[in-house]
């Protein structure tokens, strides 16, 4: 049994894998990394766990000690030059977000094509993975709730928006929802240009904020659950 940690800036995502399909899965928050010891009990001793963290060495620590009782101290996913028939094109390879470099070592176990890697969660991340295995470059921009967010931190009279998604708008919170998701859409689709004339080319959507998302792309594009703990699972066995 493997059980892949994604920790996020939000939530961390766990899923435990026999090998061939997924058999249990869940989240929490990230501000109770701890609690991971009571979920971890009903993971069997023998399990081999990897992970990746984004939220820090705090929350890396809490949750090595919550495991710790049980289980093998994780194998940890930090982003290298190579792994997996993936390289990395980074100007500093070490310096790829571990989540995003994940996405990207699940992205060439789902398709050899090109493909754009997006993961859509408090931060949205697009990134282009070549049909050789080159990561090529990405973007990091807000997510969507973290631009709604944004605009009713900062503004005097604007809402937390509720809005609905409108070609034209008409109420302000139509505009600011709208507003939202159309930047997520056109960095997606701008991205996209550098490959979209190439066979078999798409986009894998994943995160919180994909369903949101994949209904108004005009690419080629499927969603994809577990994308960083698939990348996890073949990264660990791999090693």
């Amino acid at each position: 049994m493997i059980v892949a940690i994604d920790a996020g800036n939000t939530r961390i995502k766990w899923g435990a894998h026999d090998g061939s399909t997924w058999v249990a899965q869940g989240a929490l928050p990230t501000a109770e990394a701890a609690s991971l010891a009571g979920l971890a009990a009903g993971w069997p001793d023998a399990a081999r766990i990897v992970a990746c963290n984004v939220a820090g060495e705090v929350v890396g620590d809490a949750i090595g000690a919550a495991l710790a009782p049980r289980f093998a101290p994780p194998l940890w996913l930090r982003s290298s030059a190579g792994v997996c028939g993936v390289r990395n094109a980074y100007e500093q390879p070490d310096q790829l977000g571990a989540d995003r470099w994940a996405a990207l070592i699940g992205a060439r176990g789902l398709t050899t094509s090109a493909c754009l890697v997006v993961c859509a969660g408090t931060a949205t991340t697009v990134d282009w993975l070549d049909a050789g295995g080159d990561f090529r470059g990405g973007l990091i921009l807000p997510g969507v709730d973290l631009m709604r967010a944004s605009l009713a931190r900062n503004t005097a009279q604007l809402p937390l928006a509720e809005g609905e998604f409108c070609s034209a708008p008409r109420t302000t919170m139509d505009a600011i929802v709208s507003g939202c998701l159309h930047a997520q859409i056109g960095a997606i689709e701008r991205m996209f240009c550098a490959l979209a004339d190439q066979t078999g080319a798409i986009c894998l959507l994943t995160g919180g904020a994909a369903q949101r998302i994949a209904p108004y792309l005009n690419i080629p594009c499927q969603q994809v659950e577990n994308l960083i703990l698939d990348g996890l699972v073949r990264f660990v066995t791999s090693q």
